[in-house]
């Protein structure tokens, strides 16, 4: 693995470096989970389109900047560095938009692709539903074909940021007598279609983050269904694999994250060294977060060569999810009681982090059910 940068690279580099700086808020947004904060999101993201930066990989024609991997890493790395504003169409851009390069029609890539990078239109996820969470091969909500629509009924469930969002992609039963991963279709539903109902679940903070959406035959057309029908759960295990591979969740949140813990770690230490395991934990928090820096640099160098990242997705997402419980956890403690006071802006940003850290090992599929893929499908072990 060779770390040395193009000279392209480097420009690349120092291109979206001026850009952050002449471009960043020099305000921090309101919270995406307000309608105020989501809108100011929104017009961030339409800002960072119209310079080619908010889907970097994507072919120019698409809305993006025709990056590859290396280059994302370096625009990730320059962007949180930057503290730019968090990315609030990260369903639509990271997961399902890498999904319909792969899968998609052309016709559908031109429809939908463009607009979700100038984020004319915002995406939410609707795979959970109430008795299919991290098993989502369970799966009830139905799709009936009907000529040349389908209609859907069911529930789904903690569908992030789809209170405020236009549309939703999720998986749907398309054939009544089919069971587990068979005969589901994957199909993009505009929220505002008649027979669909948005309720608002609040989340730890008191926000909503998160949605249940019900589907009273709700009709939508056939053209909207990605991939083909009834073959929606290899399409699904593609977009789990970018969510729980490298795209959702890029090195450089946490090299950023790590290093603001080490400088909290300087500015508290006469305190913090009163208890001698703090300054251990942040030293792990910093290696942890340039491990993962180098695994993914690895990774890129595989993929850029032609690999596949498969059941492999799953380390990832377990050292991403359980490496930011490290980081905001060090930081509770190098805090203390300070952490609970709102008025705090530095231990308010903490605590929201720790709060959401706790969700890491749950979204995204269970670390688990993680640990039973990485254990039947790499390492050949045996079910229990």
């Amino acid at each position: 693995m060779d770390l040395t940068y193009t000279p392209a690279q480097k420009t690349f580099r120092a291109q979206v470096r001026e850009w952050l700086k002449n471009n960043v808020p020099k305000e921090r947004l309101q919270s995406y989970d307000t309608r105020e904060g989501f809108e100011q999101h929104r017009q961030w993201e339409a800002k960072l389109a119209s310079a080619g930066y908010s889907a970097v990989t994507w072919p120019k024609d698409l809305g993006g900047s025709g990056c590859d991997l290396t280059e994302w890493l370096i625009f990730e790395e320059e962007y949180w560095a930057a503290d730019a504003p968090s990315r609030v169409n990260q369903n639509g851009i990271l997961l399902l938009g890498s999904t319909l390069m792969e899968f998609g029609t052309p016709e559908q890539k031109a429809r939908f692709l463009p607009r979700m990078a100038r984020c004319d239109d915002m995406w939410a996820q609707g795979w959970s539903e109430p008795n299919a969470g991290s098993d989502m091969a369970a799966i009830s909500s139905r799709a009936t074909r009907m000529g040349d629509k389908f209609i859907l009924n069911g529930q789904k469930i903690w569908s992030t940021r789809a209170i405020f969002a236009d549309w939703v992609f999720g998986l749907f039963r398309s054939d009544p007598t089919s069971s587990r991963h068979h005969g589901l279709s994957y199909i993009l539903v505009p929220l505002n279609t008649p027979g669909i109902t948005v309720r608002p679940i609040r989340a730890i903070n008191g926000r909503e983050h998160f949605a249940e959406i019900f589907f009273d035959d709700v009709e939508v057309p056939v053209e909207n269904l990605l991939g083909a029908e009834g073959k929606g759960w290899h399409v699904a295990m593609a977009t789990a694999g970018f969510e729980r591979g490298l795209l959702l969740r890029s090195p450089a949140r946490y090299q950023r994250s790590a290093q603001k813990l080490v400088d909290l770690y300087l500015r508290n230490q006469v305190d913090a060294d009163r208890d001698h395991s703090i300054r251990d934990a942040v030293l792990r928090a910093w290696q942890g977060a340039e491990a993962y820096t180098l695994s993914s640099y690895h990774t890129v160098g595989r993929l850029n060569k032609g690999a596949q990242i498969g059941a492999e997705a799953s380390t990832n997402k377990i050292v991403w999810s359980e490496l930011d419980i490290m980081i905001h956890e060090t930081a509770m403690r190098i805090l203390g009681a300070r952490a609970e006071l709102i008025d705090d802006v530095e231990a308010n940003e903490w605590l929201e982090g720790f709060l959401f850290s706790q969700a890491g090992p749950i979204y995204a599929g269970s670390n688990e059910i993680q640990r039973n893929i990485i254990a039947q499908r790499m390492l050949g072990l045996p079910k229990s």
